[in-house]
């Protein structure tokens, strides 16, 4: 996995009957999901509630590999936005071997209006295929965990460094590209660092604070012992919703494009900041 962690994996080979997805997601209109479940294993992730229909154990331990998708999306055609992908990473370490998001990629109709997130530099892989889209953005999802919180919450996704070169590289290869910065928790993510450290290589932002309910019971308990400081922002509606309005400055100053900012509170649902650019 050159750099990660091993993990031993179940596959689970199955035939899906369609390859896109209506979708709620903000920004997009389908998806297509040609993996279920994810190697990366964070343990934040709000997918997690697949396990209610793939219980195939651990969320991390196991992949759905929908080995048909190359065929059905050929057939397929949707307009609109597709987001590739929704409840895996397209370019988990499994994807090396068996290139089942390539050979999609390869078979999708180039009219597509396609955006693909990640989390790993192997994206790097398939520049060529990208190039031969019309309307196509690849982002990274970075959060500048490190060190020790990395290794708890991130265990085995490529560095937060190895993402950020992949989007520059994908810049210098005329790829439009996106950050998604997420989860964003107090204390433990310096937005105004991250911005600071791609915005010379990235088209617009997303920014996403921690769901807390959604990131689930285990993730909650070990926030609330590791980073009690935190875990007392996040939970308390009234400190959480100041610390939103703190970010949301920073990011206002920074004067970057912001495609959306996802916030999970009360009263501070705004889809758009004021300074969004198209």
């Amino acid at each position: 996995m050159r750099g990660e962690s091993k993990k031993m994996i179940k596959i689970v080979k199955i035939k899906a009957r369609k390859a896109f997805t209506s979708t709620k997601i903000p920004g997009a209109n389908y998806v297509v999901n040609q993996y279920v479940g994810c190697q990366h294993a964070c343990r934040y992730c709000y997918a997690r509630f697949m396990g209610k229909w793939y219980d195939y154990g651990e969320w991390g331990s196991w992949i759905v590999v929908k080995e048909n998708l190359p065929e059905l999306v050929r057939g397929e055609r949707v307009k609109g936005k597709v987001y590739m992908s929704s409840v895996s990473d397209p370019y988990q370490p499994i994807e090396r071997e068996i290139k089942l998001t390539r050979r999609v990629l390869e078979n999708m109709d180039k009219d597509t209006r396609l955006s693909i997130l990640t989390k790993s530099d192997l994206v790097l892989r398939d520049v060529d295929v990208f190039k031969k889209f019309k309307d196509i953005e690849v982002g990274l999802t970075i959060n500048g965990f490190d060190g020790r919180l990395k290794r708890e919450v991130e265990p085995f996704a490529p560095s937060n460094r190895k993402r950020i070169e992949a989007l520059r590289l994908l810049h210098e290869n005329d790829i439009k590209t996106y950050v998604f910065v997420s989860p964003i928790i107090p204390d433990l993510v310096d937005v105004e660092q991250l911005i600071r450290e791609t915005k010379r290589f990235v088209d617009f932002y997303w920014f996403e604070f921690l769901n807390l309910k959604a990131s689930g019971r285990e993730f909650r308990e070990w926030l609330k012992q590791s980073y009690p400081e935190s875990y007392d922002v996040i939970s308390n509606k009234s400190r959480a919703e100041r610390y939103v309005k703190e970010v949301l400055n920073v990011v206002k100053k920074s004067n970057v494009s912001v495609r959306g900012i996802c916030v999970h509170y009360p009263k501070i649902c705004n889809e758009e900041t004021s300074n969004k650019r198209n």
